[in-house]
């Protein structure tokens, strides 16, 4: 056994963290999780692997469901192409491969949302093969055991931390390799100010010995996000409020927002002048709700809410009135559940 898998596993037998899909006899569970955990924190993770599981059981229950089930289930998690992406591809394994998700490679590359990353963690995690996986944490960890200058998120330093990844690979317990080398850069390998001493992979760490660790990875300058200013409409009438549906593909797509529109200077003078361009729609009133705020992964927004009365009646098919208390059943983004939210505090205390 390598070097550093022998000296890796040992500590992971000790230290390895606790998690609800690990050990799972259904691969199912290995493939919600790794996909959940793209881009978020375990703790963030958790609650909602065991709030999806106890919804969606399984293969054939997700397939079975409707899309904005899967969305109320996944709202707050953020990176919603995620969730429709998965509900799509467990309908692709029950109408294939018989609610099982297939054990071939490629079957299994063929599936919505699923890369080269998720295909490694599953073969390795819930199929027990002898497959690499690279996810964030695999390249910081690597990148600082071997003082990789490449740049990691560029295809040379890909190339490179694959086969770095694949090189050290323990025959027959690929499932474990993987899952510690994450959990020590969860743990020990963090992006930030590395717990070195505390690392059992110290005295093979060529950052360390070399005292570059603090910048491994080599990342690509960031682009600055650009920022943006909307304005919304609650838009309330005999105890409902009108919501618009995001188109099914794209940012958000499928889920529900409050008719809203990009304005330049002045929120409340613009509103009136983008809901007649994006919805046709003319109100009355525009008393200040609230101000939100909100960080997307290319963009900054500043939504400016108001509270409205209809003019005129919706006249496109995507606008529906809902019953105010029935906004929770309705999947939202965090900008539009905290405008929901705002909504829900000012009728409280009126």
């Amino acid at each position: 056994m390598p070097t550093l898998s022998r000296l890796l596993l040992k500590w992971y037998y000790k230290n390895g963290r606790t998690l609800p899909w690990r050990n799972h006899p259904d691969p199912y569970a290995v493939w919600v999780s790794e996909i959940m955990l793209q881009q978020t924190r375990v703790e963030t993770v958790i609650p909602y692997f065991e709030k999806w599981m106890n919804l969606f059981p399984d293969v054939t229950s997700l397939a079975n469901a409707s899309e904005q089930d899967v969305l109320n289930a996944w709202e707050g998690l953020g990176y919603y192409s995620r969730a429709r992406n998965l509900y799509k591809a467990a309908k692709v394994v029950t109408e294939k491969f018989n609610g099982e998700l297939p054990r071939d490679l490629t079957d299994l590359r063929s599936l919505p949302g699923i890369g080269r990353y998720t295909v490694g963690a599953i073969a390795s995690m819930a199929f027990g093969m002898d497959e690499p996986t690279l996810d964030g944490n695999l390249r910081r960890v690597f990148s600082r055991l071997f003082d990789v200058s490449e740049f990691a998120d560029s295809p040379a330093g890909e190339k490179i931390l694959w086969e770095l990844a694949a090189q050290h690979l323990p025959k027959g317990q690929a499932g474990d390799y993987n899952q510690a080398l994450m959990d020590l850069g969860a743990a020990i390998c963090v992006p930030k100010n590395p717990r070195c001493l505390l690392c059992p992979l110290i005295k093979i760490c060529e950052s360390r010995k070399n005292g570059t660790q603090d910048v491994r990875p080599v990342l690509k300058p960031k682009k600055m996000s650009p920022h943006y200013i909307h304005a919304a409409a609650v838009i309330i009438n005999r105890g409902c409020v009108l919501l618009a549906q995001r188109p099914p593909d794209g940012l958000l797509g499928g889920m529900w927002e409050f008719p809203n529109g990009r304005v330049n200077v002045d929120p409340a003078k613009e509103l009136t002048k983008v809901l007649d361009a994006a919805y046709k729609l003319k109100v009355k009133k525009k008393e200040a709700l609230g101000v939100i705020q909100h960080a997307y992964t290319h963009f900054t927004v500043t939504v400016h809410a108001f509270c409205c009365g209809p003019v005129s009646s919706p006249k496109t098919e995507n606008l529906v009135w809902v019953k105010i208390a029935d906004l929770n059943n309705y999947p939202m983004g965090k900008v539009d559940r905290a405008i929901a939210n705002l909504l829900g505090r000012l009728l409280f205390h009126a």
